[in-house]
């Protein structure tokens, strides 16, 4: 069955049309785009005048791995939701397994770094599970240096990954701060002989550690340089904070002179990850100027009371999600800063949206509405919704063009070179893939609060992936699984 959505305002950020069109899709793949087009007794007719009409949402940065997750970025906008910060290992599972599940959203995969680290320096075997992941961030063993024998052994496991089909290396740099910079160095060798983009969590910024064996935003731009190999920094805005001016001027430099570096930021003033990250130890809270006040675990919304409490749930829970506030969004000043490393140039939008928690232990439910009580960070809901309402409607630095192209259009680009699948997203003309998002310009926001954060965004009227309607006059529909894998071309 086709579908025609008709008399919207079309935007296609790969050709700068934006304009009142119809758009037909059928079989997955977008068929005709232009106004009048005729009505036919095989499709079905949508009228979207009033609304504007786009490629969905690809997220780059997208921790969820499961139908909750995934359903709550649907309400946002999103068709793809890709892991590619931290990835997961083995590839060829966490692809298997997503297939198995279920997916509303097409999903994907980097390799992993820190796994491969992890089995190498400590025997942690991996098994393509966050939650998994999420516990080995604490342990000590596998953020040392590494010996030439280790350091050859865990750069074959990621190789294999990359011929496994994973799209790219994901790198938490910044959860072993202290490693040798030379294996970052030969990662991006191997990154670059692969033809596959790294995405790199950095290390901590010499403003913050002057001991960092080197400044974590420079690292990159310098490897890129030397290298030649694709590399993205993850959520710049949570790495550098008060210090993103400095930041963005040292990234825009090293991309004047040739560096492959692209940038991602989301539009909240807290992070989220294991409260037994490096960086969330009592010492680097102080060098960062937070307390463990800012510390708050998500499960059960305790706020760390003081040193001593985090010592003790480091100790007894390290894979235990937690937010950590880093800026306060209802200061001017720290506003500000969020809304530079939005704004910056080909800044591109991406969650880093985190699994939804219930009491009960329970990290997935195919409930919809989800069940109460559930727990996660309001940026698993409402990235995109927010950074439209923030930057389009409210101050005016988007148009409606440049939102697509840096929320659609760029994450595509992104992955270009190591997945062919990826060349006909993010785009709007004939021949691209029908991963579409209908939005009402007037009503699109966010309505997730870090207290009540599995409120769904409003303001999508309908969602299609794979030509596949996931939204629908702005319901989700709960029986709609149409999310493919999307995966790197081993070179």
């Amino acid at each position: 069955m086709r579908t025609l959505l008709r008399g919207g305002r079309v935007i296609d950020p790969a050709t700068g049309f934006d304009g009142t069109a119809d758009v037909l899709i059928s079989g997955g793949e977008v068929i005709a785009v232009g106004p009048g087009l005729p009505s036919a007794d095989d499709q079905v007719e949508i009228d979207v005048a009033g609304y504007v009409v786009g490629p969905g949402f690809i997220d780059l940065h997208s921790h969820v791995h499961s139908i909750a997750g995934q359903r709550l970025q649907a309400m946002d906008g999103v068709t793809t939701a890709l892991d590619l910060e931290a990835g997961l290992m083995p590839v060829e599972r966490a692809y298997a397994d997503a297939a198995a599940a279920g997916r509303p959203l097409h999903y994907g995969f980097s390799a992993s770094w820190g796994s491969a680290r992890a089995k190498v320096l400590a025997g942690i075997e991996p098994d393509a599970n966050i939650n998994t992941g999420l516990s080995v961030l604490g342990i000590p063993d596998w953020q040392r240096s590494s010996s030439k024998k280790e350091l050859a052994a865990w750069l074959s496991l990621v190789e294999g990954e990359l011929a496994a089909g994973a799209l790219g290396v994901g790198v938490l740099l910044g959860y072993a701060p202290a490693s040798d910079p030379a294996e970052f160095l030969a990662l991006a060798k191997l990154a670059k002989q692969a033809e596959a983009p790294t995405y790199t969590h950095v290390r901590e910024l010499v403003e913050v550690d002057p001991g960092t064996p080197v400044d974590g935003s420079e690292e990159i731009a310098i490897v890129a340089a030397e290298t030649g190999a694709a590399m993205h920094h993850c959520h710049v805005n949570s790495t550098s904070i008060r210090h993103v001016d400095r930041v963005l001027a040292a990234l825009e430099s090293g991309r004047s002179a040739g560096s492959r570096v692209t940038v991602e930021a989301y539009p909240y003033g807290a992070g989220s990850t294991a409260v037994g990250a490096a960086f969330i130890s009592p010492e680097r809270l102080k060098m960062k100027g937070l307390n463990p006040s800012r510390v708050i675990l998500l499960e059960t919304g305790e706020r760390i009371a003081d040193e001593g409490r985090l010592l003790q749930v480091r100790a007894e829970m390290p894979g235990a999600p937690c937010i950590l506030e880093f800026l306060d969004e209802d200061d001017p000043a720290d506003r500000t800063l969020l809304h530079q490393a939005l704004a910056f140039p080909d800044s591109i939008v991406a969650s880093d949206a985190m699994p939804v928690y219930w009491q009960n232990g329970a990290h997935e439910s195919t409930e919809w509405p989800l069940p109460p009580g559930g727990a996660t960070h309001p940026r698993t809901a409402g990235t995109f919704s927010k950074s439209l309402r923030l930057m389009v409607r409210e101050a005016g630095v988007w148009t409606w063009l440049e939102a697509f192209r840096r929320c659609s259009y760029l994450p595509a680009r992104v992955l270009d070179e190591v997945a062919p699948g990826a060349r006909t997203k993010g785009r709007l003309n004939v021949g691209a893939d029908a991963d579409i998002v209908v939005l009402d310009p007037d009503t699109i926001t966010d309505t997730a609060t870090y207290f009540d954060a599995t409120r769904p965004a409003v303001g999508v009227r309908h969602l299609f992936v794979a030509g596949t309607p996931v939204v629908r006059d702005g319901q989700l529909l709960p029986d709609a699984f149409p999310g493919q894998p999307l995966r790197g071309e081993p070179r």
